[in-house]
């Protein structure tokens, strides 16, 4: 493990997903950095807890926590698990904490989330994103909750690293660091592919989970809200094929099989909603839409969907 002590990871945003993250590879033996801001006195005074279904109840104290990226050391690898209504902010602090040449993986769900932050970054900055598959929620200060799954799927979106190879190289290697935290990671060669895949299971439970005030398995537990999470899934299937992604045959039905199976789990969006934080409707909702209607392509029932929470969110506050 000699070799994987010397990348140098910085955690920026250690909620539910990057303190997910980072403690499984702290635990793997990496060098990892996290940037806190309101738990920063209650993670470096008592380390952070991971209740974990699948791993069991795990322990990272001390933590290498910060405050403020400009006391961080120079990181290999960047990993922002923050929401991404708080990206206009990201820039700056990935600018400090970055080491040169280093990779940037943003753990955000959404489309286009990297076209915004890119013309931000240094040109030296290798920009990847990550498609998290995780039921992962914050349920104290630096104690995170873990009822299942944790695979991450890496893409390249961009950076010094200009032919398919090269870029290939770079996010293996990412996904590489996930596997030896003992996490299931692929690098996929389409980054855009990968996202509308994700958007196959975001786009629906996210917003219906908001709209009708509930988790998973009443959802899956209702006629009439398994017809409208099939008919949305399938809206987004052919959203993503008019946009020049061709979905795997039958995606969208195995992870309608795979949430039947899961753990009672309330979507990040439900939690937000709950805890009157804004909603990420522009990246899961308002892109996905555009890109579709500028293909030719609407989603009627994503529209209706993403117009109830739109009015839902100004109203949350």
């Amino acid at each position: 493990m000699s070799k994987a002590k010397r990348v140098r990871i910085g955690i920026i945003g250690t909620g539910a997903i990057g303190g997910f993250y980072g403690l499984m590879l702290a635990r793997a033996g990496f060098d990892v950095h996290f940037l806190l801001r309101s738990e920063f006195a209650s993670v470096a005074h008592n380390g952070l807890h991971l209740d974990s279904a699948v791993h069991g109840a795990l322990t990272l104290n001390p933590v290498q926590a910060y405050s403020s990226a400009a006391d961080m050391p120079p990181c290999d690898w960047l990993l922002v698990g923050t929401k991404t209504t708080s990206n206009a902010d990201l820039a700056p602090i990935i600018t400090q904490a970055a080491a040169p040449g280093a990779k940037v993986l943003l753990l955000q769900n959404g489309l286009g989330v990297e076209d915004d932050l890119q013309p931000l970054l240094p040109a030296s900055l290798h920009l990847l994103g990550g498609l998290c598959f995780v039921c992962v929620h914050r349920t104290a200060p630096g104690v995170i909750t873990h009822q299942a799954l944790g695979a991450v799927n890496l893409g390249y979106h961009s950076g010094p690293a200009t032919d398919a190879v090269s870029r290939l190289s770079i996010t293996e290697e990412g996904a590489e660091l996930f596997r030896k935290a003992g996490l299931e990671s692929q690098a996929t060669p389409s980054l855009s592919q990968a996202r509308w895949q994700k958007l196959v299971w975001n786009v629906p439970y996210n917003g219906l989970s908001v709209l009708l005030r509930a988790s998973t398995t009443p959802l899956m537990g209702d006629a009439n809200s398994r017809e409208l999470i099939q008919a949305v899934m399938s809206e987004v299937v052919q959203g993503a094929r008019a946009c020049g992604h061709a979905l795997p045959e039958g995606y969208a039905e195995h992870l309608f099989a795979v949430t039947e199976k899961m753990p009672d789990y309330r979507p990040s969006m439900y939690l937000d909603f709950l805890e009157k934080r804004p909603l990420e409707l522009d990246a899961i909702y308002a892109k996905p839409l555009a890109a579709a209607l500028k293909s030719g392509h609407d989603m009627p029932k994503i529209r209706a969907l993403y117009q109830a929470l739109a009015f839902i969110d100004t109203r949350n506050g």
